[in-house]
């Protein structure tokens, strides 16, 4: 039996919700898997010169974890057909780590629960925010202390969200040591206000909450340096009609939340405002996808 498994590309953070909001959308790497005689994984799309130079794929690295987990004997031979770019803040790493999870676990009779494959799929990634969004779908919030908790919705706002993805990568771990070790307390409070205003304008519907939850100071400020005309960048989206924007994960894209009918001109806005910056960007429309990962026989 040949199973297709589709996961959703993710957006980690959303400007304030440092490594605990995540969301979901629709844009897809698709893994069709099948338990095999022999291990193998091939690689098709936009992404796949990048992902197929690596020795151990995450994808095949994943499904051996359920493997063992579950303590079964198998090997699985994954087509990988990838959409979602790679270092560029959008959650190809946790598509890849979902997709074998799920596609293994599936293959299996499911032996492990979502839960436990969530865990999985978190000690794999080495955060939950982006692996839980991809997973679940929607809108989540996460804590990794003492286990993985994630909370799940789905938006009562009606948004486009236009992602504005530079011909620049960057990588996590790059990102990441920028970072203080510590922060002052009126920036932990400004973050903390911030993402419960955030939280509450997506589960409430209330869109003019939005332009002050996605304001951000605990890592975009210093990640921005990684990615010249980020502020520039932002301003543009708002100028042109956007809630806000924020950093997909560590960047590099720029993610704007937009209400309905805006994404043309808030795409060509943030397009220009990265070309002042000799920066070459694409453009993308999507919309939060509600089911997470999902298996097709």
């Amino acid at each position: 039996m040949t199973i297709e498994v589709a996961v959703p590309a993710t957006i980690a953070n959303l400007g304030p919700g440092f490594d605990a909001l995540g969301m979901a959308v629709d844009l897809y790497d698709r893994f069709r898997v099948a338990i095999a005689d022999r291990a193998a994984v091939v690689f098709s799309g936009e992404s796949a010169g990048e992902i197929s130079r690596i020795p151990t794929p995450l994808v095949a690295r994943a499904a051996e974890a359920v493997t063992r987990r579950a303590g079964r004997d198998a090997v699985f031979a994954i087509d990988a057909r990838l959409a979602i770019p790679v270092a560029r803040g959008l959650g190809s790493s946790a598509a890849s780590i979902v997709g074998g999870l799920v596609a293994a676990n599936h293959l299996l009779g499911n032996p492990l629960d979502r839960s436990t494959l969530l865990e999985m799929a978190a000690e794999l990634e080495g955060h939950p925010d982006n692996v839980a969004a991809a997973l679940l779908g929607g809108v989540v919030v996460v804590t990794a202390d003492g286990g993985v908790r994630a909370g799940r919705f789905l938006p009562r706002l009606d948004l486009d969200i236009i992602l504005t993805i530079p011909d620049l990568a960057i990588a996590t771990e790059e990102a990441r040591a920028l970072l203080p070790r510590t922060v002052s307390l009126s920036d932990a409070v400004f973050n903390l206000s911030r993402a419960a205003l955030l939280v509450t304008a997506l589960l409430t519907g209330d869109a003019a909450l939005l332009p002050a939850a996605l304001n951000d100071r605990l890592h975009q400020p210093h990640r921005a340096r990684l990615l010249p005309g980020f502020a520039n960048v932002v301003a543009a989206a708002r100028e042109a009609g956007a809630y806000g924007a924020v950093l997909a994960g560590s960047g590099s894209t720029v993610a704007a939340l937009s209400p309905p009918g805006q994404s043309e001109r808030v795409g060509e806005a943030m397009r220009q405002a990265f070309a002042r910056h000799n920066v070459k960007a694409a453009v993308r429309t999507v919309h939060v996808d509600p089911h997470g990962a999902t298996v097709r026989a």
